[in-house]
This record gives structure tokens, C-alpha cells and sequence, in this order.
């Protein structure tokens, strides 16, 4: 696992954005694993930004969700189909087909499921996975105690995670949906590059039991800990509990140039 501290979320945004151009650029057809929430934001403005000056082509990439509510219509706003169509598909300029998602609003949501598993097979696996982190150490909906081996299913929120996505619900936890489908442990580790964004001092705790802690299915991010390509960016802030900073921030300033992230 690579550690790389940053200024701020507008640098990490940057150079996880370049990252994903680059391999863009090596392969122009790449599926792109997406997560949302406001985290993220940063990547997918500098990643346009990129695209409108010209600096790389995605006009042949593909996007794949990593979770969606369950029972929230595809239109609905806050569905995570809708949030990626509008921060990422959109501003990109993709082609609408080139986008996969699970079914929420699916009658058979366990089939949905192994439909959605299927066609991420299909589709010849994630090439770079975006991650973002939930304060309970939560990656995707996968909340503490998830098995490390689960692979896409519907899920349970905690009420801190309902409480954490009231703010895109008008802050009426309410309104937050109770359950999700979301790529389990096991098929988001099988992404071939899992790049995980944490930025803000709430997330700090999480950050050092993820990178530092034991692999524990009670801090499901530390997961990442057994994947041969993962990279976590964070800010200062949510890098001031790691122990080991000091050499993280080292070890990234020698680092070979070739070697990319």
C-alpha cells in the first residue's frame, strides 16, 4: 500500500485525476470505477478540466457505480445513478452507454446483484477503482463487520452513515434510504488499481486504522492492506493520526519518477 500526503483535497483531486489520464492514456478504453459522495468532487473536476484542454480522450472510456440506493427511482436526484451521470458522465462528455450500474429499483434486488457482478466480468474488470472512506472505516456500503470476501449485495446502512448523507437529503435523515446494494470487499479487490481519497480531520482515525491497524473486517478499508496495487491519498487532516507520516511523506518524495502512482 502506497501512502501519499497532500496539501489539501484540490491537490490530492489533481493527482489522482492525472493518474487516471494516464492510464487513459495507455488504455483508452479503460473502465473507470467511480464512487460518490462529496469527497471525490475534486477528482472529477480536475479530470474536466483536463479533458477541456485537450490533454487526454475519454471519449472511449467507461464508468462502472460502486453502490446505489435501494428503492430510490433512476431519476430520483440523490440516486448515485444520477449523481454520477451529473458529476461525471456529463461533464466528460461520455456516452450515456458506456456508464454501468446496479439496479436499486429492481424487483429481484439479490438478482440485481449477481447482474450487476456478471457485468462487471463481462466488461473486463475495473481498471481504477475510486474510493472514498466513511468515518466508520466503511468502503462502498460496506459497513463494519462486512466479510472480506463479499462480493456484490444489498446492505443495511448504520445510522452514523445515514446520519453522515442526511446533508444530500436536505438533511432529513428520513429520507436517507436503509439499505443499498454496493460491491462487496471481494469485487472491489479485484479492481486492478484501488485508489482510495480521504481528505478533513474526520476522516483521520479511519485513515490510521486502515493504513496501520490489523486487517479487520471491523474497519473494512483496511482491506486494501491485502491488494497488490493500492494507493490512499489524504490530506493533512486526515493524515494527522498516522504514526508513520513522517515516512510516508519520505518515502513519496524519493520515489522513483517512473514509477507513477
Amino acid at each position: 500500500m502506497e501512502v501519499v500526503i497532500v496539501q489539501d483535497a484540490q491537490a490530492g483531486g489533481e493527482l489522482i485525476a492525472e493518474a487516471v489520464a494516464g492510464l487513459l492514456r495507455r488504455k483508452p478504453g479503460a473502465l473507470l470505477g467511480v464512487a460518490t459522495g462529496s469527497t471525490p468532487v475534486p477528482i472529477y473536476e480536475a479530470l474536466t478540466a483536463k479533458v477541456r484542454a485537450g490533454a487526454v480522450d475519454v471519449s472511449r472510456a467507461r464508468v462502472a457505480q460502486l453502490d446505489e440506493y435501494v428503492g430510490l427511482p433512476a431519476g430520483h436526484p440523490e440516486s448515485y445513478r444520477s449523481v454520477v451521470l451529473r458529476q461525471v458522465v456529463e461533464p466528460l462528455g461520455l456516452d450515456p452507454d458506456a456508464f454501468l450500474g446496479p439496479d436499486g429499483a429492481a424487483e429481484d434486488v439479490q438478482a440485481a446483484c449477481k447482474a450487476y457482478d456478471r457485468a462487471l466480468a463481462e466488461a473486463g474488470g475495473v481498471d481504477l477503482q475510486i474510493l472514498g472512506i466513511g468515518t466508520d472505516g466503511h468502503i462502498g456500503f460496506n459497513e463494519p463487520c462486512s466479510s472480506l470476501a463479499s462480493r456484490t449485495r444489498i446492505k443495511t446502512l448504520t445510522e452514523q452513515t445515514r446520519v453522515d448523507n442526511a446533508r444530500f437529503f436536505g438533511g432529513d435523515i428520513e429520507q436517507v434510504p436503509h439499505h443499498v446494494i454496493t460491491q462487496g470487499i471481494g469485487t472491489i479487490l479485484e479492481a486492478r488499481h484501488l485508489v482510495l481519497l480521504a481528505t478533513g480531520e474526520g476522516k483521520a482515525e479511519a485513515v490510521a486504522q486502515t493504513v496501520e491497524g490489523p486487517v479487520a473486517a471491523l474497519v473494512p478499508a483496511s482491506a486494501l492492506q491485502l491488494h497488490p496495487h493500492a494507493t490512499v491519498v489524504v490530506d493533512e487532516a486526515a493524515a494527522s493520526k498516522l504514526k508513520l507520516a513522517d515516512y510516508f511523506r519520505h518515502t513519496y518524495a524519493n520515489k522513483p519518477h517512473w514509477q507513477g502512482l
